[in-house]
């Protein structure tokens, strides 16, 4: 029996997605594929909140966020990295393998990113050309209020930088009004599709950033990928993983016909059921000071009587797959996923479960 996946990706695929998925092989320099490409791009930019470039880069989002480094900065740049949680962190030390300096702020995980301490790191490194940070951290459960630390960005004549992978489609993301210059996603979170497909909205600063970047890329070249998108018959570079590309195209039907706010609305419920039923059973978030908590993932703190890894185990026994906490939070944390195609029923049912186990003490 496949387990309900109520994790923070790859999350369940719906039967639609997977039966797009699943087609006769397409060509991925024909007409039909274009078609399909375009429409897939198109769709997405209600998601992100742009009218402007939306580019599908083939890989995952990690490779995605890695993209975003080597397009816009060269050797020895500077940036300011928001670090409250294990992906601000990952996307700091991708900067610095590539020889990008990092200077992290808000580097506590349990309490919120303040505006006024990312503008504290960049009066402190005025040559800090971005701020990177991710909207939704799901080793915490944050989610950080990009349009606020936007506006301290732009006084700065800094690029604004989103890592909004498990955020998008499950939460409002406002690029133009919250003036972002970059943003991330991928397939495997709240878009509902199988893992392996990323894609970067980017703005005309961070194309005139590029232009100039001088760190090395082939595979991950963001004008040549929006070149392809402009031909007569649009495409990408290289060989696109065209069944990844369908799947992303029904998921995001399926989001336009249950209507994008009501998404919202219905991530916003299951975050609600999720923090409500923590405190009837006990127990804690993990990070109970966050001011902004994300409707996609909740972090919790297992009962000191129940190893997280415990919990995990019983909770699979019964059919339901929960996560590890990450990082520093590993020994104390566990993490249930409630995005995409997760519906408030499969959150109860997980609930119920994890209610039995907390009741019983099982060790």
């Amino acid at each position: 029996m496949t387990p309900l996946l109520m994790t923070p990706g790859p999350t369940r695929v719906p039967d639609r997605v997977l039966a797009a998925g699943a087609m006769p092989m397409v060509h991925h320099r024909s007409e039909d594929f274009s078609g399909l490409l375009t429409s897939a791009v198109g769709r997405l930019r209600p998601l992100f909140g742009t009218r402007g470039d939306v580019l599908p880069v083939h890989s995952t989002g990690r490779g995605a966020l890695e993209a975003a480094i080597t397009n816009l900065f060269s050797p020895g740049d500077e940036l300011v990295a928001v670090c409250n949680g294990r992906f601000g962190e990952m996307w700091a030390e991708i900067a610095e393998r590539f020889g990008v300096v990092a200077h992290r702020c808000c580097a506590d995980w349990s309490v919120p990113a303040r505006a006024p301490e990312v503008e504290a790191a960049l009066d402190a490194h005025p040559r800090s050309r971005a701020v990177i940070l991710a909207h939704s951290d799901t080793s915490t459960g944050a989610l950080n209020d990009v349009a606020a630390i936007a506006g301290v960005a732009r006084r700065a004549g800094a690029l604004v930088m989103v890592d909004a992978v498990s955020s998008l489609g499950g939460a409002p993301f406002r690029f133009e009004e919250w003036d972002v210059d970059l943003a991330v996603t991928a397939s495997q979170k709240c878009l509902m599709s199988s893992p392996g497909l990323a894609f970067v909205a980017i703005g005309e600063r961070a194309w005139e950033a590029q232009k100039t970047a001088r760190l090395p890329r082939s595979y991950f070249e963001f004008a040549a990928i929006r070149k392809s998108l402009a031909r007569a018959r649009p495409e990408t570079p290289g060989t696109t993983p065209v069944h990844l590309v369908a799947q992303v195209k029904a998921a995001l039907e399926q989001i336009e016909e249950e209507g994008l706010e009501r998404v919202y609305d219905r991530h916003e419920k299951m975050a609600r059921m999720t923090r409500s039923a923590v405190t009837e059973l006990g127990m804690s978030l993990q990070c109970p000071d966050l001011e902004r908590l994300s409707p996609t993932l909740t972090a919790i703190r297992a009962p000191k009587n129940i190893s997280p890894a415990v919990i995990r185990d019983q909770m699979r026994s019964r059919g339901i797959l929960v996560a590890r906490g990450l990082g520093r939070f590993e020994p104390t944390c566990f993490r249930i996923g409630h995005m995409g195609d997760i519906r408030p029923a499969d959150v109860r049912r997980t609930l119920d479960a994890l209610g039995d186990i907390v009741a019983t003490g099982a060790r």
